[in-house]
């Protein structure tokens, strides 16, 4: 199977910057697109953007100007810059990837396990 792991979530304040990373692992046939979704507290879970094997990056309006996604496909690795950063971006983020896994070739919606974010005033 496909796993994620994130990395990178904390504590900053409020105007500050913070990378994100999520390395996929595991029986990887090839992965299509891969992405940021985060969920605040009491909120459902939303998309931050998402970045497709050919580098089509789609943002949500919130983070626009303020957020960069991007990938390394040959370290299977999706990362999320995070600048000016305000505190309505707390959040639990969450890595996705679509991905195809070996000789079966099965299509796979796989998400990790979740990196804290709180942004301080």
């Amino acid at each position: 199977q496909v796993q994620l792991v994130e990395s990178g979530g904390g504590l900053v304040q409020a105007g500050g910057s913070l990378r994100l990373s999520c390395v996929a692992s595991g029986s990887i046939f090839l992965i299509n697109a891969m992405g940021w979704y985060r969920q605040a507290p009491g909120k459902q879970r939303e998309l931050v953007a998402t970045i497709t094997s050919d580098g089509t990056r789609n943002y949500a309006d919130s983070v626009k100007g303020r957020f960069t996604i991007s990938r390394d496909n040959a370290k299977n690795t999706v990362y999320l810059q995070m600048n000016s950063l305000k505190p309505e971006d707390t959040a639990v983020y969450y890595c996705n990837a679509e991905a195809v896994v070996e000789i079966t070739l099965k299509f796979l919606q796989v998400w990790g396990q979740g990196t804290l974010l709180t942004v301080s005033l």
